[in-house]
């Protein structure tokens, strides 16, 4: 599934048709800048992830992933949960340790999160995360943040990721073009299926 199927799954139709038109413009820019150059790609491309993060979900309060390492870290405040809402392919190349994964199209309903914790969600970049932040909202979760940058910035910040439970360096690259605003020593090889080799 591509990333605008993907996205229009988890939304509401009268947000999607407002989404399309934003997110079509904003692919196109993105790939502008992908074939300018890679370094320029990524920095400016973060610009653009995020804009494009903020403008659909403005309600969703956001959170870096270094106060999120520092909120892991703290031993005086509630840990949050950390939902990841990626597939099952990406999560299982890596993962933050701790998160639960759920599938982006999920019903929060359907889920058993606890009201009376914080909730952080995350996925590649922080777009399906964003989306899904917003249906917690709407389901009347109160304390909800999506993590700016996703796990992406998590591992190119040099933050830790794992795997059954043990440290892996690599992260799933969703695809080819996302895949570049994670650092190349960070992108695992996926095969057609979606499964690292």
């Amino acid at each position: 599934m591509h990333f605008a199927e993907n996205s229009a799954a988890i939304l509401s139709p009268a947000h999607r048709n407002k989404v399309s038109k934003n997110f079509r413009i904003f692919l196109v820019l993105l790939l502008s800048l992908v074939f300018a150059g890679a370094a320029c790609a990524q920095g400016l491309g973060w610009n653009l992830v995020n804009w494009k993060v903020r403008s659909d979900f403005p309600s969703v309060r956001r959170i870096s992933p270094k106060e999120v390492a520092a909120w892991l870290k703290d031993s005086t405040r509630p840990p949050p949960v950390l939902l990841d809402v990626r597939t099952k392919a990406e999560y299982d190349v890596s993962h933050i340790a701790g998160a639960r994964r759920v599938e982006p199209g999920s019903d929060p309903g359907a889920l058993d999160l606890p009201r009376d914790r914080p909730i952080v969600t995350y996925c590649s970049v922080g777009y399906r995360s964003g989306a899904f932040a917003k249906k917690l909202q709407d389901a009347g979760y109160g304390n909800v943040r999506n993590m700016i940058g996703s796990i992406f910035q998590w591992a190119n910040e040099g933050r830790p990721v794992e795997r059954n439970g043990r440290r892996v360096k690599k992260v799933h690259p969703y695809n080819a073009l996302w895949g570049k605003l994670l650092k190349a020593p960070l992108r695992a090889d996926v095969s057609a299926t979606g499964k690292e080799m």
